[in-house]
């Protein structure tokens, strides 16, 4: 998330002046006993749920994704090292090569 993704909301949001803010279909004041009268006061606001996000719970098995997370990871160690490498042996004024996946 970034700061612009914000933005929309700090412009309505309207900090310094509260009584200049104008609501829309995104953003409105609920009243207090809306909120009283829902079960749990639960603050979620499932209508706005955007019908362009994708469900993030595709199936796959947690292992599977950390397996993924592991390869990547030791994949970029590699290459790292590689630079790593040939970094120090520039500095040392030797050329080396780079050495080979563990």
């Amino acid at each position: 998330m970034r700061e612009a993704d914000l933005a929309p909301f700090v412009e309505v949001f309207n900090a310094e002046n509260r009584s200049a803010r104008i609501e829309s279909e995104r953003f409105r004041q609920y009243p207090h006993d809306e909120l009283a009268a829902r079960d749990k006061v639960n603050l979620d606001i499932t209508w706005l749920k955007d019908s362009s996000a994708t469900d993030l719970d595709d199936g796959v098995p947690p292992e599977v994704i950390a397996q993924e997370i592991v390869d990547d990871l030791t994949a970029a160690l590699v290459e790292f090292s590689a630079v790593a490498d040939a970094l120090a042996a520039r500095a040392a004024g030797t050329s080396t090569v780079p050495r080979s996946p563990a």
